[in-house]
């Protein structure tokens, strides 16, 4: 005989769950830990309406669940019964796994960034209302359909003429594919570029996550020292002499981690290494909107003497809006980009497309062109501030180059430091940065990046003043 006390038990008149949920959900609970056993027979709806003071109703929805479902079967005629049809197996012990220690971010922790714009001055309430305006368009539904794998064609249209019109490059819509972020723009250029084996040149100091996903699509990576006037091209030729090379990336405009702007002489020479060997010029021009200069230097991309069929530029609207308006671009030959348009198609199906279509308004009524400018001057300030700090706490610990543009400093302690001891010790004063390991290729390179953008003046001072201390 089956006892429905438990069951009754279990049963919870004040839960959202429906009742008749709850009781087929307590009988497979009964059964997958064996106090029901196969075979055996049930007793009818009306007893276990009864012992359970249900209505009979209630007992027949939940034995109508648990037939469909198998666990229980009926022949007709014949009283239903435990199914002897499945076979229960044990549990198995859930793995513990601990996830792989991050920065710390707290509200009283002065956390310097590798440049993160401030989230407090992103244009909310001109994209809200971009939004609303999307919305409340007579055609609202057609944003809610399926959209190319490529981006929004009107979106693509509208970042071929930025393109042109302020970095000189000479882009169709058709040489341009949306993505979410500048990362996935990376991984889907690596995975459409590289194969298994290939060689790829690498900015060293550079920027750790493009390597791992040179890595993922099974590439292997040589590192290229950087200094004052970017990477360097002569250790660049000296290994295009030695052996096949598929690609050199590089972030020339605010080098990641340096802030360095590769030389005019540089680029001519890279763009005619890579004419001469045939190797594709991977340019991430992460930080190519806040430039503090007459103009931004122009992308390697915009020389006429360019093989278009080998370059691929990478770009990012997520530093000029907010870090989580994950919203990039890839520039290439129409070739590559349909090779791109296939992967992503993949991956994910298509972007964010409302997303675009808000940009695409903020763009289009100027809101995006007078933030860039109120930006522009708040960074400029901030960085001139910044550079004071160090110069009144730190004017004989570090060496450093006030950067142009960008939103991070690079700082090069005087005297040999252990910068993993140092952070320890900044820690304990609730004062934090990211460690040369983060960009540094094989042995740690010393160097700090600090972020300067999204902290409030007091928070630089005061984090600058601990480090003065420490140093």
């Amino acid at each position: 005989m089956f006892d429905l006390t438990p069951l009754r038990a279990q049963i919870d008149r004040t839960a959202k769950k429906a009742i008749y949920i709850q009781i087929a959900d307590g009988i497979i609970g009964f059964i997958k830990n064996g106090t029901w056993k196969a075979g055996e027979i049930m007793p009818g709806t009306r007893q276990v309406a009864a012992e359970l003071r249900v209505n009979r109703n209630t007992v027949v929805q939940a034995f109508d669940i648990l037939l469909a479902e198998g666990w229980l079967i009926s022949e007709e005629r014949k009283r239903t019964c435990i199914s002897d049809k499945i076979q229960i197996t044990p549990a198995s012990e859930k793995e513990e796994v601990q996830q792989p220690l991050t920065e710390i971010y707290r509200k009283d922790l002065i956390f310097f960034d590798d440049g993160l714009p401030d989230v407090s001055c992103a244009p909310m309430e001109e994209l809200a209302r971009a939004y609303r305006r999307i919305f409340n368009r007579k055609a609202r539904w057609q944003i809610m359909n399926l959209a190319s794998e490529f981006g929004d064609e009107k979106f693509r249209h509208v970042i071929s003429n930025m393109l042109n019109q302020n970095r000189s490059m000479r882009t169709s819509s058709h040489e341009i594919c949306i993505t979410r972020g500048s990362q996935m723009a990376l991984f889907l250029t690596a995975h459409c570029l590289l194969e298994r084996g290939d060689v790829i040149l690498v900015e060293n100091p550079g920027f750790r996550p493009a390597w791992e996903v040179f890595e993922h699509a099974g590439a292997r990576i040589i590192p290229i020292p950087v200094d004052d006037e970017g990477i360097n091209v002569v250790e660049v030729e000296s290994v295009l002499r030695k052996r096949n090379v598929k690609a050199v990336y590089l972030t020339p405009h605010h080098q990641y981690p340096t802030t360095a702007t590769l030389s005019l002489a540089r680029r001519l020479k890279l763009i005619e290494l890579s004419n001469l060997y045939g190797f594709t010029i991977i340019e991430d021009d992460y930080d190519n909107v806040f430039h503090f200069s007459q103009r931004p230097v122009l992308p390697i991309s915009s020389f006429e003497s360019m093989d278009k069929s080998n370059y691929v530029y990478i770009g990012s609207l997520s530093k000029l809006i907010a870090p989580a308006i994950r919203v990039g671009y890839i520039a290439a030959s129409p070739r590559f980009i349909i090779k791109i348009g296939q992967l992503r198609k993949i991956i994910d199906g298509q972007g964010d497309t409302i997303m675009e279509q808000s940009i695409m308004e903020l763009i289009g009524d100027g809101d995006i062109r007078r933030h860039q400018k109120r930006m522009l001057s708040y960074y400029e300030r901030k960085r001139d501030y910044f550079a004071s700090l160090l110069d009144h706490y730190l004017p004989d610990k570090v060496i450093y180059k006030k950067p142009d543009g960008g939103l991070a400093f690079w700082i090069k302690p005087v005297a040999t430091v252990d910068l993993f001891r140092l952070k320890q010790q900044a820690n304990t004063q609730l004062v934090s940065f990211y460690t040369s390991d983060r960009f540094s290729f094989d042995t740690p390179i010393t160097g700090l990046r600090l972020g300067y953008a999204s902290l409030s003046e007091a928070e630089l001072s005061n984090g600058i003043e601990v480090l003065a201390k420490l140093l």
